[in-house]
């Protein structure tokens, strides 16, 4: 099949793109109306909707070698220790895009507490969950394997998520939401994330710093850039799955937001496509898992990348996870800064909004490793219309 080639009107540069098949079709009807996996785990095979393609289910042992940066460095004041991080972050995030931080200031027992209204969440009766059932091209709310929006390889989970105002951190944005639309018993729920939600938002702030000077810019840009935007937090459910091998609890993805916080419990499941092949993540109870999404790779021309990742389920125990997506104000464009570009360096992507990309991947796309490509022509054929 032809490639349908996108030229960027501001450069000579041509964009090679997905075919358009790729774009996302109408959800054809399935028998997944609802995620009970106690139900789905009786019966004796596996719903067709989610077993996966064969050729996806390839399974490794070897593990991603990844940075640890120590993210004290960034309060003390050491230059040549934030220097010497900057350019272990350089290295990771021109290969993979992953690296983990420790010493990061966000409290273990917060972490915990995180965790603990994880599971009184999704621990509740169906018919309630599904009352803060996620609207169709929303993000906030529950969603059991994603069977309101997909008809096949559907996800072995159930998400939580909601969005968080990085300007309104001082009120009761969170707490409001979840008295909403679980009830007046989940204030402590909301309290709980208000705060996790602050952590992330203050540390997101201080791993741009170290991007911003890994990538040799003004420290501060991509602080400024970030500081007033509206990032999403999303609770992940895996439940145990006793045909786990021909399932995921995500398939496989690269993440259109522009930076992904993740805390992922002991269980384990994250894998990286790197070098060719899929490489496990080691959870690290004390540390944060960092990787760069498509929004970042544009503001880099390309140098980060956006890596296809994905998490497997277990099949004998829950595996838990806390993501936090940052993503900029929705009207800010996303561009590279000048002084970011070498010398007769060509621009990677035309300019974009935030805005138009969480569109496309809410309404109209899969996201894939193919999402930015495939964006950016239908945002093209959009704009012809």
């Amino acid at each position: 099949m032809q490639m349908a080639p996108l030229m960027n009107s501001n450069t000579s540069s041509t964009l090679v793109l997905y075919p358009s098949s790729q774009i996302e079709e109408p959800k054809k009807e399935n028998m997944i109306s609802l995620f009970d996996s106690n139900m789905l785990q009786k019966q004796v095979n596996m719903p067709k909707e989610f077993i996966w393609p064969s050729t996806d289910l390839d399974t490794t042992q070897e593990e991603l070698k990844e940075p640890l940066i120590d993210l004290s460095i960034m309060k003390g004041g050491d230059e040549k220790a934030i220097a010497s991080a900057a350019e272990l972050v350089r290295k990771a995030c021109m290969d993979h895009g992953f690296f983990q931080v420790i010493n990061h200031g966000v409290e273990q027992d917060l972490i915990n507490d995180a965790y603990c209204e994880t599971d009184s969440i999704f621990k509740q009766p169906i018919s309630r969950k599904l009352s803060a059932k996620r609207v169709a091209g929303g993000i906030s709310g529950y969603s059991g394997a994603h069977a309101d929006r997909y008809s096949s390889k559907l996800p072995w989970k159930e998400t939580f998520s909601f969005v968080y105002n990085h300007q309104n951190s001082l009120n009761s944005q969170i707490v409001n939401y979840f008295k909403s639309v679980l009830g007046e018993d989940f204030q402590n729920t909301g309290l709980v994330y208000e705060k996790y939600c602050a952590a992330m938002s203050e540390l997101s702030l201080v791993v741009m710093e170290l991007l911003a000077i890994s990538l040799g810019i003004d420290r501060l840009h991509y602080r400024r850039f970030f500081q007033d935007g509206d990032s999403i937090m999303r609770c992940n459910y895996y439940p145990p799955c006793k045909s786990s091998g021909l399932t995921f609890g995500t398939g496989p993805h690269s993440d259109p937001t522009s930076l992904t916080i993740l805390h992922q419990d002991q269980v384990g499941g994250l894998q990286v496509f790197a070098n060719k092949k899929w490489l496990s993540v080691r959870p690290r109870s004390e540390a944060l898992v960092i990787n760069i999404g498509d929004t970042f790779m544009a503001l880099s021309n390309g140098r980060y990348k956006s890596c296809l990742h994905r998490a497997l389920v277990n099949k004998y125990i829950v595996r838990k996870s806390l993501v936090f997506f940052v993503c900029p104000r929705k009207d800010k464009v996303v561009k590279p800064l000048e002084s970011l570009l070498s010398k007769n360096e060509a621009r990677k992507y035309p300019d974009f909004t935030w805005a138009s990309l969480f569109e496309f991947t809410q309404k109209h796309y899969r996201a894939d490793v193919a999402t930015l490509q495939s964006f950016f022509q239908w945002h093209s054929s959009s704009n012809l219309l």
